[in-house]
C-alpha cells in the first residue's frame, strides 16, 4: 500500500471560540521558570527542550506515560479466582473453544489440554513441519542440555528451556525443519549417591554387600520410578520437544556411542592408561572431575565438621615445622605447611634458587621431623621465596604442584592417604588406619614433642570440597585412564579463533582460549558402578611390551578385545585371561557426546545426515568448559566437524538479592512452584524432605519464611517464561524474583482482556480481509498498523540476532502501550457509531491476528488459546495451531510501515498526556470537558488537527477543538504547555469548585514540597542510585510547578491574588 500522506487525513481547519479575555500569567515559584523575557531564562528554555527532548525519545522507546514495564511494577497481589477448563476432553483432543472467554485471565484454563494436543499432532516433528506451506528446506536443530535424572528442573533450567524453545518455535513458525532433541543424563556419582543412601534407608543395606548387577538393577528400578519427573516439568513449561526421539546417556544407543568412542579414541593415540595424580573423593571411594571440585576460600581459621571424624576440624592454619640439617646440630629450614597429615610422604625441601638464605644449603641433606630419614634440599624456580620461609616442603604424591616438581628433580612419591581417607602403612603402625584429619593431631603433637614445632598462625587458604559429598578433595596417585587434550585442545581453540566458531557474548573468548592453552589431560575413570563400564581388558599375567606395566587392551567386545590381547602377546587369545575394567567412565565422556550420539552416531543414520552439525548450542555459561569445550574436542576429533558453529551462553539465574541458588539458602524453586503457586508450608515440607543438615535446614526454613511469607501466587507457565526471556541473557547475572512474574501474569491478563474486547468488536459475521487488502483510511488505523509493522520487524531482528529481550519489550510495548492504551481507547468511540465503520474491526482483528502470532514462541499457551477463537481467513487452508502458524515477517507487513507518522504521533500522545495531566491536577474525576489545542506551528496545527476525535478519548475528554494561532483562550479555561509551541486548555469553570479545592492543592503541595526537601538534603551518591535521586528531584519540582499554576489559576477565578504559598 502506498503511504497516505498526512494531508489526506487532515479536516478543513476549524475556528477556535474567541475569548472575552486572555488568562493572566501565574506568579512563578522557585520551582518555575523566569518569565520567556528574563535574561536569566535561556538556560531554563534548554533545560526545557532537552526535557521534552528526553520525553519525545522516551515515548519512542515505549516508556509512555507512567506505565511500567514488567520488570519495574511492584503491585501487591490479591488472590484470584482460578478458573478451570471442565470440558470433558480425552488427552490429545483438541480443546473446546466454542465456548465464551472467562472473565479475566486464569493461566489452569489457558494451559489446560494444549500440549498433549500439539504432541499427538505431531508439530514438534521435523517430518510435520517439511508440509508447511511457508517450509524454507532449511533446517534447524538443537539438543537439550541434558539435565541430570536424580533431581528436578529449577529456575537454571527453566531458563534455558525457556530461551531454546522460542527460538525452536519461531524457526518452526518461520517454515523451517526443527528438531529439538530431549534427554537426560545418568549422572554417575549423583544417582548411586542417592540410590545407596535410599537403600540404607530402606533396606539396611550398603552396595558392596549387593553384587554389582543386584545394585544396578536398584538403580534402574529407582529410574524408572523417579526419571518422569523431569518430563513432566519440561511439558509443562510448554517444551515443544520431539519426543520421540528422547535420548538417556545410558540406553542402548548411547552406550554403543561411548564405547565406539572410547575405541577410536584408544587407537589414535589419545587414549592412555596411567599412574598419576586425580581429583579424590574419599568419602565416594572414586575420582571426581574437576567440575564436581568445589574451591571454599577461607580468610583464616575456620572448623568444618566433616564425615569419619569425631570432633570439628580446623582449617586455615599454617604450621611452622623445623627439618634440622644433617651434620649441623643448630642448624634447620623451618617451612611452613596447611596439611601437615602430609608429613610422612614429604620426600625433599625446596627452595629457590637465587634465595640468599638458602644459598650455603645447597645440596645438602636435612632430616625428616618425623622418621629422620635424610631429604635432599633441592632447588626449584617454581618456589616463591617472599611466601613464608621461602622454603616449602615437596610431596609428590598429593600435590600437582609438588609432582610437577618431583618429575623435575627424579623423586619418588610416597602415598601416605588411602583411598578411604585413613593413613597408609608407609607411615608406619602409629598411624596406620587412622584418619588423616585425627592424624592430623597426632602429628602435631609428636612434633611438639621432638621440639620441632615452630608455630601455627591463620593463614587464607582455598580448600577443594567435593560438590557430591562435602568431604576434603584428596590427591592421590592412581592407576586410571586419561584423555590427551592438548592436540584436541589446539583445534578447539583455532576454531574460535578463525571464527568457525563464535561464542556470544563474544568475552567468553578469552576464558576460552586460556582454558585451552593451559589444558592438561582428562581423567575419565570413575570408581563406581552406575555408569557406562570402560571397554578395556587386563590381560592378566602379561606385561606391556616396555617391560613393567601391566598389559591392557581395548576393544568394542570382549572377543575383538582378545584378538588384540594375542596380536599383543604373540600367544593365542584362546590361552589369555582377560579381565574387564570395573572402573566406569566419567559422566561427562558421554555427555560429550550427546550431539551425534543422540542422532544415532556411530551408525550413519538419517537424522544424523540431516541435522548434524546443530544449528545452535544453547546452554548455561559455567558449561563453558567442562562441557561444550569437550563436545568440541570430542566431536570434531570423532566426526570430523564441529558439532556446532555458534554457541549461545546465558547468565546463571540469582534470587532478587543477587544470591546464587542454593539449596541450603532456601532459594531453589521448582518452575512449578512459580506456574501453579505454592503454599509456604508445601515449600517448608519440601525443605524437611531434602537432605539438609539441621543446622542448614533451619537457615534455609527462615529464609523461605522471609522471602515467601504468604507463599507465592500462581503465575502460570506464559508468564514466567515471558519474564526469564525479558532479562539480557548475554549480559550480566539474572536477577529474578517473583513480583516480577506476577507483573507479567497482568501483562497476560491485558491480552486477555484486549482479546476479550475485539472479538466483542468482530462479531459473529466477521470475515477477515488479508493484510495486503488493508488499506487504513484514518490516521489512527494507520498508526497502529504501522506500528504492528514495526513490532514485526523488532521480532524479526531479536529472534535472528538472538536477542530475546529485544523481542520482549517490543512485544510489551506494543500489547501495552500502543493497542490497549491508545488504540482500543482511541476506537471506542468509532466503533460506537451507527452504522459501524467496515475499516476499524479489520484493523483489530490484525492487530490480534499478527500480534498473537509474533507473541506464540514465547507465550505458546496464551497465544494458542485466544487465536484460535479468532475468525478464520476465507481461501486457502488456516493453519490449524499457531505452533505451526506463519510467523509474519517484516517485509510481508512493510506497506503498513509509516515512520513519519509515528514520530509525528508522539506529539499527540504528548498533548494527550497534557490533557490527562489537568484533569489529574483539577481533579475531574468523572466530568468530561471540553478541550482546546493551540499551536503557533502551521505543521503542528494540522497534525493535531487530524487527530481531534483520538486526543479526545485520550485525553479523557469532551469535544477536542482548535484554537487559532495568535487568539486568545477563552476566560476560565486552564492551560498546560505541550512543548515551546504548543500549548492544551481545558474547559475548568463550573466544574470545579476554588474554595474547596485550593486547600487541596495546598495541601498536596506541602507534602510534595516535603519530599522535595528530604531528598534536596540527602548527600548526593554515585550511580544508578544518585540518577534515581536526580529524576525524582526533576519530577517533583514539575508536579509542584503545575500544582503552583492550577492555584494561581483557580486564585483568578476567584479574582483573588494571593499565591498559594499565602494561604
Amino acid at each position: 500500500m502506498p503511504h497516505l500522506p498526512l494531508a489526506t487525513f487532515l479536516r478543513p481547519p476549524l475556528r477556535g471560540p474567541r475569548p472575552s479575555r486572555s488568562l493572566p500569567r501565574p506568579q512563578p515559584l522557585s520551582t518555575q521558570s523566569e518569565p520567556r523575557g528574563s535574561p536569566v531564562s535561556r538556560r531554563n528554555r534548554e533545560a526545557k527542550q532537552k526535557r521534552l527532548r528526553e520525553k519525545q525519545a522516551a515515548l519512542q522507546a515505549g516508556i509512555a506515560g507512567k506505565s511500567k514495564s514488567p520488570a519495574e511494577a511492584r503491585k501487591a497481589w490479591s488472590p484470584k479466582e482460578i478458573v478451570l477448563y471442565e470440558v470433558p476432553t480425552e488427552p490429545g483432543e483438541k480443546k473446546d473453544v466454542s465456548g465464551p472467554l472467562p472473565p479475566a485471565y486464569s493461566p489452569r484454563y489457558v494451559e489446560a489440554a494444549w500440549y498433549q494436543w500439539w504432541v499427538r499432532e505431531g508439530f514438534f516433528k521435523p517430518e510435520y513441519q517439511a508440509r508447511l506451506p511457508q517450509a524454507t528446506g532449511e533446517t534447524f536443530s538443537m539438543c537439550i542440555p541434558p539435565p541430570n535424572v536424580t533431581g528436578s528442573l529449577h529456575l537454571g533450567h527453566a531458563l534455558t528451556v525457556a530461551i531454546q524453545d522460542a527460538l525452536v518455535r519461531w524457526h518452526r513458525m518461520r517454515g523451517d525443519q526443527v528438531l529439538w532433541v530431549p534427554g537426560s543424563d545418568h549422572a554417575g556419582i549423583a544417582t548411586q549417591a542417592v540410590v545407596e543412601k535410599q537403600l540404607w534407608k530402606e533396606r539396611g543395606v550398603r552396595r558392596h554387600e549387593l553384587s554389582r548387577e543386584e545394585f544396578l538393577g536398584a538403580v534402574w528400578q529407582w529410574k524408572e520410578a523417579k526419571g518422569g519427573e523431569i518430563r513432566e516439568q519440561l511439558r509443562v513449561l510448554a517444551s515443544s520437544l520431539d519426543w520421540d526421539r528422547e535420548c538417556f546417556t545410558m540406553d542402548a544407543g548411547s552406550s554403543v556411542a561411548v564405547t565406539e568412542a572410547f575405541v577410536r579414541l584408544y587407537n589414535a593415540g589419545l587414549l592412555y592408561r596411567n599412574h598419576q595424580l586425580v581429583n579424590w573423593s574419599c568419602a565416594l571411594r572414586s575420582a571426581i572431575s574437576d567440575v564436581e571440585v568445589e574451591s571454599r576460600a577461607l580468610s583464616g581459621r575456620t572448623e568444618l565438621q566433616l564425615q569419619g571424624c569425631p570432633s570439628p576440624v580446623s582449617f586455615g592454619l599454617l604450621i611452622s615445622v623445623a627439618f634440622p640439617v644433617d651434620g649441623e646440630p643448630d642448624a634447620e629450614v623451618v617451612v611452613g605447611t596447611t596439611r601437615p597429615e602430609t608429613l610422612p610422604g614429604d620426600v625433599a625441601v625446596a627452595v629457590h634458587p637465587s634465595d640468599s638464605r638458602y644459598s650455603h644449603l645447597h645440596g645438602r641433606q636435612l632430616r625428616h621431623p618425623l622418621t629422620g630419614q635424610l631429604l635432599p634440599l633441592i632447588t626449584d624456580t617454581a618456589v616463591q621465596p617472599h611466601v613464608g620461609t621461602g622454603a616449602v616442603k615437596v610431596t609428590p604424591a598429593h600435590s600437582p604442584a609438588d609432582a610437577e616438581i618431583g618429575a623435575r628433580h627424579g623423586l619418588h612419591p610416597v602415598s601416605v592417604i588411602a583411598e578411604d581417607g585413613t593413613m597408609a602403612s608407609p607411615c608406619g603402625d602409629w598411624l596406620q588406619g587412622v584418619h588423616r584429619f585425627v592424624a592430623r593431631e597426632k602429628i602435631v603433637l609428636a612434633l611438639r614433642e621432638r621440639g620441632l614445632f615452630r608455630g601455627l598462625q591463620d593463614h587464607p587458604m582455598v580448600l577443594p570440597i567435593c560438590s557430591r559429598s562435602g568431604d576434603v578433595v584428596e590427591h592421590l596417585l592412581k592407576s586410571q585412564w586419561f584423555v590427551r587434550c592438548q592436540e584436541m585442545g589446539d583445534r578447539a581453540a583455532k576454531a574460535v579463533t578463525s571464527g568457525a566458531l563464535e561464542l556470544r557474548p563474544s568475552f567468553h573468548q578469552k576464558s576460552w582460549q586460556h582454558w585451552f592453552a593451559h589444558v592438561g589431560d582428562w581423567c575419565v575413570s570413575r570408581q563406581l558402578w552406575w555408569g557406562h563400564r570402560i571397554p578395556a581388558y587386563l590381560v592378566v599375567g602379561e606385561h606391556a611390551k616396555d617391560g613393567g606395566e601391566d598389559c591392557w587392551v581395548v576393544g568394542r567386545s570382549e572377543a575383538e578385545a582378545r584378538e588384540a590381547a594375542a596380536a599383543l602377546t604373540g600367544r593365542p587369545g584362546a590361552e589369555l585371561t582377560l579381565e574387564r575394567d570395573p572402573d566406569v567412565l566419567d559422566t561427562w565422556f558421554s555427555s560429550a557426546l550427546f550431539p551425534f550420539s543422540a542422532l544415532g552416531w556411530p551408525r550413519e543414520t538419517s537424522d544424523l545426515a540431516r541435522f548434524y552439525p546443530l544449528s545452535l548450542l544453547e546452554t548455561g555459561s559455567d558449561l563453558l568448559l567442562f562441557w561444550v569445550g569437550r563436545m568440541v574436542m570430542l566431536g570434531t576429533q570423532l566426526t570430523g566437524q564441529l558439532p556446532f558453529s555458534k554457541v549461545l551462553l546465558h547468565s546463571m539465574v540469582r534470587d532478587r538479592q543477587g544470591r546464587k541458588m542454593s539449596k541450603s539458602l532456601g532459594n531453589v524453586l521448582d518452575p512449578r512452584d512459580i506456574i501453579y503457586g505454592v503454599e509456604l508450608q508445601e515449600l517448608q515440607a519440601k525443605l524437611r524432605a531434602g537432605n539438609l543438615d539441621p543446622a542448614e535446614l533451619a537457615i534455609a526454613a527462615a529464609a523461605q519464611k522471609k522471602d515467601f511469607p504468604h507463599g507465592i501466587p500462581e503465575c502460570g507457565t506464559d508468564a514466567l517464561r515471558f519474564t526469564l526471556c525479558s532479562h539480557g541473557v548475554q549480559g550480566g547475572d539474572l536477577h529474578l524474583s517473583v513480583p516480577e512474574v506476577l507483573s507479567c501474569r497482568r501483562f497476560c491478563n491485558k491480552i486477555w482482556n484486549a482479546l476479550r474486547f475485539i472479538l466483542s468488536a468482530l462479531g459473529e459475521n466477521f470475515v477477515p480481509q488479508p493484510p495486503e487488502e488493508l488499506s487504513p483510511s484514518s490516521p489512527m488505523d494507520a498508526w497502529i498498523l504501522s506500528c504492528l509493522a514495526r513490532a514485526a520487524c523488532e521480532c524479526e531482528r531479536g529472534f535472528i540476532t538472538q536477542e530475546l529481550s529485544l523481542i520482549t519489550h517490543t512485544l510489551h510495548h506494543f500489547w501495552l502501550h500502543n493497542l490497549c492504551d491508545v488504540y482500543l481507547e482511541a476506537v471506542k468511540p468509532v466503533l460506537s457509531r451507527v452504522p459501524r465503520p467496515a475499516e476499524p474491526p479489520q484493523v483489530l482483528f490484525s492487530c490480534a491476528d499478527v500480534g498473537l502470532r509474533l507473541l506464540a514462541p514465547l507465550m505458546p499457551f496464551l497465544a494458542e488459546e485466544l487465536w484460535q477463537r479468532l475468525p478464520r481467513r476465507p481461501g486457502g487452508r488456516p493453519a490449524p495451531s499457531i505452533c505451526v502458524a506463519p510467523y509474519p515477517g517484516a517485509r510481508s507487513l512493510e506497506h503498513w510501515r509509516q515512520p513519519e507518522l509515528e514520530r509525528r504521533f508522539s506529539r499527540v500522545q504528548e498533548a494527550a498526556q497534557a490533557l490527562r495531566g489537568l484533569r489529574d491536577t483539577y481533579q475531574l474525576t468523572k466530568a468530561r470537558p471540553r478541550a482546546l489545542l493551540q499551536s503557533s506551528e502551521p505543521e503542528e496545527q494540522g497534525l493535531f488537527q487530524a487527530f481531534l476525535e483520538p486526543l479526545g478519548a485520550l485525553g479523557h475528554c469532551g469535544a477536542v477543538d482548535l484554537l487559532l494561532p495568535g487568539a486568545a483562550a477563552p476566560s476560565g479555561w486552564a492551560q498546560a504547555p505541550v512543548s515551546d509551541s504548543a500549548q492544551v486548555y481545558m474547559e475548568i469553570e463550573g466544574l470545579v469548585d476554588p474554595h474547596a479545592q485550593l486547600p487541596l492543592l495546598a495541601a498536596r503541595r506541602h507534602k510534595l514540597q516535603k519530599q522535595l526537601d528530604g531528598l534536596t538534603a540527602q548527600t548526593p551518591s554515585e550511580g544508578e542510585a544518585e540518577t534515581h535521586r536526580l529524576q525524582r528531584l526533576a519530577s517533583l519540582r514539575l508536579e509542584l510547578s503545575k500544582l503552583e499554576r492550577a492555584a494561581s489559576h483557580l486564585w483568578q477565578l476567584m479574582d483573588g491574588s494571593p499565591s498559594l504559598g499565602e494561604h
